[in-house]
This record gives structure tokens, sequence and C-alpha cells, in this order.
């Protein structure tokens, strides 16, 4: 099966979805056809961004390096340990975050709030990674930053409408090259002048304080905006093939590597950012060593025949900016096309909503957002934290620990209450009050540990409220009405096939529920089924 799972014509309030993708559903093991190391190279190469280098220079440039450096590891470390539970549930059973979320915690409807957050996450990382590719052709070519940012956006249009196929294809092609260029040079300028090392760590930054609490907690803040990547890695995690005795270590490495472990290349990028802003500083003043055309450009300098830097350090940029950016558009359609289907009931089909996706992320390029990244990145962090680590301590405590949360993901509607007040509640309270901690409301003092108060909310209310509720809110039914387990013996979901008594095609177990009329329908019919007469009773 391709396209036509997607194929849901003769359902009331969906259109015929001609694009290779798995919206709105569990992907079936019919169109996971690659090995795990295939999967976890596409995720890096999701990666890519040069926000990192900016991130990282702007943390150490106001900060210091040392600051910096523990910044980035706190973050990494917060990051990695939120991201494991998230990335295995993906991997294991063939589902997006935003499905994850609804059993985890949120409930049916409870997700759609979570949904639009990522949709946010992806539309301001494009806008990010937009407005660098902008700077590099105004850089290299004059070209106006307005037009750049033009450019930019609709350059990812042709190149993000067919899917994961696509995506694989251009991630796997183009990740030697990137690598290339990014890392050769900056280890043979290590080479050259070891020096350059002995300054970097020696930066201390506009601030000039010394090793500070707060500069770093400041820092892991920026830092910890990113904790949303995870969605994007996820987006391609559940597409691993099935987990089985031959491909076991194989599909353990590829899925920490590209879920969790993405932070450990992030949090690279953003030292080599520190880096190499401290090694152009002199040359070109903090406003332009942010920018990361400006920092490979004063590295290729070094290295090569002047009229070769300016193309290299153009093609390296643009790259970077292709490779991300398909991916911020591809989940960023996802993210809204769920929310839009669950409360409409209508299936508009994923490309109305990358191109929604594109023109706010465009707006926000030509407002240039850029000059003012690490403000909004660091109020973002906290609404991305929030609900992160809200979903991944259900997973690991309600789930593992407590018990009280259902190991096995449900996502299907009729299956899970409407609302979670586990996840919902935890959420909006992590939410409300690092944000009010970080706009100063509980003194100066407290602010810069607003990332502290997010993720620390998140992890004690959420087992707390499970306890609370003795986690009735989890499940409205035990059962879906098939007889057939979802999972088969190897505990991988099962690849047996149901017709859908709506659409008329042929879905996998995982995806399928009995039909209150009689037979089975599958998840995306049941979601766009406005009069309910397919949901099963609560039980």
């Amino acid at each position: 099966m391709m396209a036509v799972d997607e194929v849901t014509a003769r359902a009331p309030g969906a259109t015929k979805e001609t694009l290779e993708d798995y919206t709105l559903r569990f992907a079936p093991r019919t169109y996971r056809r690659w090995t795990p190391a295939v999967v976890g190279a596409s995720a890096l190469g999701g990666i890519a961004y040069m926000a990192d280098f900016s991130i990282g220079a702007g943390i150490g440039l106001t900060h210091g390096t040392p600051n910096a450096l523990l910044a980035i590891g706190v973050a990494a470390v917060i990051i990695f340990l939120t991201g494991f539970p998230l990335a295995y549930y993906a991997a294991r059973y063939n589902i997006d975050l935003d499905l994850i979320t609804r059993g985890s915690g949120f409930g049916y409807y409870g997700s759609v709030v979570t949904s639009v957050i990522f949709a946010s996450f992806t539309f301001i990382f494009f806008a990010l990674e937009g407005s660098i590719m902008a700077q590099g052709l105004k850089y290299a070519l004059s070209l106006p930053l307005w037009l750049g940012y033009l450019v930019s956006t609709l350059a990812i249009i042709p190149l993000v409408i067919y899917g994961m196929k696509t995506l694989a294809k251009l991630q796997s092609w183009t990740n030697p090259l990137w690598l290339l260029l990014m890392v050769g040079p900056l280890a043979f300028l290590i080479v050259k002048d070891p020096d350059s090392v002995r300054r970097w760590l020696a930066h201390e930054g506009t601030s000039g304080s010394g090793l500070s609490t707060a500069a770093i907690m400041l820092g892991a803040g920026v830092c910890l905006s990113l904790m949303g990547q995870i969605g994007e890695q996820v987006d391609y995690l559940r597409f691993m093939p099935p987990r089985t005795a031959e491909n076991r270590r194989a599909w353990w490495t590829s899925m920490i590597m590209a879920g969790p472990g993405w932070v450990v290349f992030g949090a690279v990028k953003q030292a080599i950012g520190v880096f190499m802003a401290v090694y152009i500083l002199d040359a070109v003043g903090t406003a332009a060593a942010v920018e990361p055309i400006e920092q490979f450009t004063g590295v290729f300098t070094e290295l090569m025949p002047p009229w070769l830097v300016v193309p290299l350090a153009l093609v390296l940029v643009v790259l970077s900016q292709v490779k991300i950016n398909v991916t911020n558009a591809y989940s960023g359609s996802l993210a809204w096309t769920n929310s839009f289907t669950r409360v409409t009931k209508r299936y508009p089909g994923r490309l109305v909503f990358v191109l929604v996706n594109l023109a706010i992320a465009l707006i926000l390029m030509e407002a240039d957002m850029f000059s003012f990244l690490n403000s909004i990145l660091s109020f973002y962090s906290n609404c991305a934290m929030a609900w992160v680590v809200t979903v991944a301590t259900d997973i690991a405590i309600n789930k593992f620990v407590l018990g009280l949360s259902p190991k096995q993901p449900e996502f299907r509607r009729g299956m899970l209450y409407a609302v979670n007040p586990v996840g919902v509640v935890s959420f909006l309270a992590s939410s409300l009050l690092s944000i009010s901690v970080y706009f100063g409301l509980f003194g100066e003092t407290l602010r810069p540990y607003s990332p502290l108060v997010a993720v620390g909310i998140a992890v004690v209310l959420t087992p707390s409220l499970a306890i609370v509720t003795r986690g009735r809110f989890y499940l409205r039914r035990t059962d879906d009405g098939i007889a057939e387990p979802l999972l088969d013996e190897d505990g991988n979901p099962s690849g047996t096939h149901y017709d859908c008594v709506v659409c008329g095609q042929r879905y996998e177990r995982p995806d399928m529920t009995a039909s209150a009329t009689g037979g089975t329908v599958c998840s995306l019919c049941l979601s766009t089924d406005r009069e309910g007469l397919h949901v099963l009773p609560a039980r």
C-alpha cells in the first residue's frame, strides 16, 4: 500500500489524498520497507539546520564560552532523557507524536492544543532557517532579503509534496556532502591554528560575569526551545521496520541515534557556533558573528582560494536549509491536518496545510524575526518543554512505574476520552507557571530558572494527577471489537488487513476498530464521521 492508504473519497467530509503520507494514521508495515539504518540516516538528515550555530553563538557571545558550554550540556541531557520514551514509542508502534500524545495523558481532543504547539514550532524554525538562507543569498548573490525569504519558501514546496519516500532519498543523498563541508574545514582550521581553541575557551562574553548559574540557565532555556525537534525525528522514526531478533541491534542503534541522539549532534553544532563566532568576532563584529554565512565564510577564508570561499559557504547554507525545511514543512502540515480534521471532522488533505505553514513562516521572515531570535526561543521553550516532558513522564512513570496509563498506545476515536485531565492540566500548569516565571512575575531572581519550572512541574504533576484520578480517564473502551490482538507474537503491530466499511479500502489491524453499524472502520473514516454512526459506545 502506498498512497491508496489515504484514499477516503467515499468517506463523509474526506477528500481523496493523492500524495504519499500517513497523516492521521498508523504507518503500515507494508509501507515500511526501509532498513533501520536508512530510517535513522534520513532522520538525522533533518537536523542539518543552521539555527544551532546561531543559537550557540548568541549564548557564547553574551555569557561567555564556559557558561555557554555548560548551558548546552544541561539542555542536551534534559532533551535526551525526555526524548527517549517518545522516540521508542514512535519506532516501536509506528505512530507520530500527536498520536502518541493522545494516549499519553491528553485524550482524543485534548492533544489538539499540543498539535498547534508543534505546528508553531515548525513554522518558527522554518522562518529561522529561511532567514539564514536569505542571508546567504544576500551575501553571495546580493539578493534583497525580502526576495531571499520568498525564494527560500517557494523552493521547498516541490520537495515536500511527496512525503517520506522523497524525504528519505533527499536526506540520504545529501548527508555526505553536508558533513564534508561542515566538519572538514573546521578540523583543518584547528590543526592549522591550535591557539584558536584557547581563545574560544577563554572568551568571557559581553556580560563578563564569569561562571554564573543564572547565565547557564538563561542559555539552557534558549537551547531547550529545540526540545520540540523530537517531534520531527518521530515523523521519520514511525517508519521503522518491525523489530526482530535479526535486526534488534541495528533497530536499537538507529532509534537511539536518530531519536534522542539528535541532541548530541545539535549540542556539538551549538558549541561549534560559539567557536566560529569567537574566531571571526574581531573581523565582523558582534551582530554579524551570529550569522552562519559569516561564520563559515570566515572559516573557509583561512583554508582555500578566495574565489572558492563564498560559493562553498553558500552551497553549505542552502543545502542545510533545504534539508531541515523540507522536514519543517512536512511535519507542520501533519500537525495542522491532525488538529483540523479532529475539530471539524473534515479532511482537506495535507497539501493545503503545507501551504498554510509556509505562508505563516514567510510572514515571520518578512517581519525580521531573526533579529530577536533568542527572545522568541526562550519564550517558546516553556510551552515545548511542558508538552514533551508531560508526555515523556506519562510514558516513563505512569505507564511503566505506576501502571496507571495503558502501556499499549491508543489513538483511535471512540477508544479514548475526549479530554484526559492528567496530561492537559499538567501541560497547562507547567506552561503558565514557567511563562510567568520567564516574564518576571515571581521576581527577577527566579526568571532564569523558568526552564526548570517547566520541567519540574510536568514531572511532578503528571504522575500526581494520574494517582488522583486513578487512571480512569485514559481509556473510554478497553475492547475495540476486533478479536485479533493489535500486536503479533514479537510485540510488533499486526500486519493483518481488514476492509473499511466506509471507504472500502484495506488497512492493517492497528488502524481499525469495529464499527457500531457492523464490520470494521479505519481511523481516518472514524475521525471524519460527523454523525458518530461508527463510533463504538463507551464501555
